[in-house]
């Protein structure tokens, strides 16, 4: 894309900002919410960056606050990836495997804003995480 002008690239700029907040706001809110997406190898590979991008729009879309999306490593489930772990300020954390772009949108209405997990997607961790 060719950029003709200043004010052109200010649009952009504006247009973009929220997706950017949501890579770094929610520190300090007391709704705080971490979308944590596995980025290694095997997380791309299987979709992960779509997935990253369609939590970052929906929850954008949806002028969610005190959510930040975070792309981390590996979190150790290659067979169930793309996996995303959310976590809630005061709850326990949940891993979900295999979530597709079409699956943000039950994740977000049903647990980031419902507080339910969606149980069909979760993966059941059998160890305490950090």
């Amino acid at each position: 894309m060719k950029i003709k002008s200043i004010d052109e690239l200010r649009k952009i700029k504006e247009q973009y900002q929220d997706f950017v907040q949501l890579r770094k706001q929610g520190e300090g809110n007391s709704e705080h919410v971490e979308v944590l997406v596995g980025m290694a190898t095997c997380g791309i590979s299987s979709g992960a960056r779509e997935t990253l991008n369609a939590f970052v729009t929906q929850l954008a879309k949806e002028k969610i606050v005190g959510a930040k999306v975070i792309s981390v490593g590996c979190i150790g489930y290659c067979h169930a990836e793309p996996t995303v772990q959310i976590n809630i300020k005061g709850q326990k954390p949940i891993l979900y495997g295999n979530v597709t772009e079409a699956n943000v949108s039950k994740i977000i209405e049903q647990h980031i804003k419902g507080g339910k997990p969606v149980e069909d997607l979760v993966l059941q961790v059998d160890f305490e995480r950090a």
